[in-house]
């Protein structure tokens, strides 16, 4: 399994629903998650109008991501104030940056150098009291406010689906590339509690997860 961002924008199949060639699989590209988190930051913190966004340029998948995200933020009547690092040697510099900048919260975008560098990056937003929306829930384990997103256990388990058919003599070109039917939604209350932050009840309702 590999993460490519969207697979008919980066040329790896024709269409979704007829991919050619010899790829197939699930794409965890979804629209409107990026409107939908910026919601349920609203939803918390319910006079936020300026978000900071940690990306990495040297990922093109994110570009959708963000521009998603600046439309979405306009019609909030919110600010998204963009943070670039390319590699952890650049993550000082982009912290001082963030701290000048004074944002309400912190949105962490998909790339793997900020789910790898996640303890790092959550000891800086925490120290600073920033309450943070990363799309890994892994962060959210380190002390994000909370993730909401496709879930990529289900992903992995459909995944066998594929396998299974391909084994049997199916041809990828004839396997649609499936989207994710699950989401979900992770809080964690306790560092809701450590920044003063009330969860709503309807938030918390429709929660997968809670870490208390």
């Amino acid at each position: 399994m590999v993460a490519v961002g969207d697979p008919v924008d980066t040329g790896l199949v024709a269409s979704l629903a007829k991919p050619g060639g010899n790829i197939t699989g699930i794409n965890s590209t979804v629209e409107g998650l990026e409107g939908k988190r910026l919601e349920l930051l609203r939803e918390v913190i319910p006079k936020l109008s300026h978000v900071a966004a940690l990306q990495n340029p040297e990922n093109p998948t994110l570009l959708n991501y963000l521009k998603e995200m600046q439309v979405a933020a306009q019609v909030l009547g919110m600010k998204v104030q963009v943070f670039e690092a390319r590699t952890p040697s650049e993550f000082d510099e982009m912290f001082k940056a963030i701290v000048r900048a004074r944002p309400g919260a912190l949105r962490v975008m998909g790339d793997r150098l900020f789910l790898h560098n996640r303890q790092r990056i959550m000891d800086f937003a925490t120290k600073q009291r920033l309450p943070t929306v990363p799309s890994h829930p892994e962060l959210v384990d380190a002390g994000g406010l909370f993730s909401f997103g496709p879930s990529y256990s289900s992903m992995h388990r459909r995944a066998a689906y594929f396998v299974d058919r391909i084994l049997k003599g199916a041809k990828p070109a004839e396997l649609p590339v499936e989207r994710p039917t699950k989401f979900e939604l992770v809080i964690n209350l306790k560092t809701a509690k450590a920044l003063g932050l009330t969860i709503p009840q309807s938030m918390l309702g429709r929660a997968d997860q809670v870490i208390q």
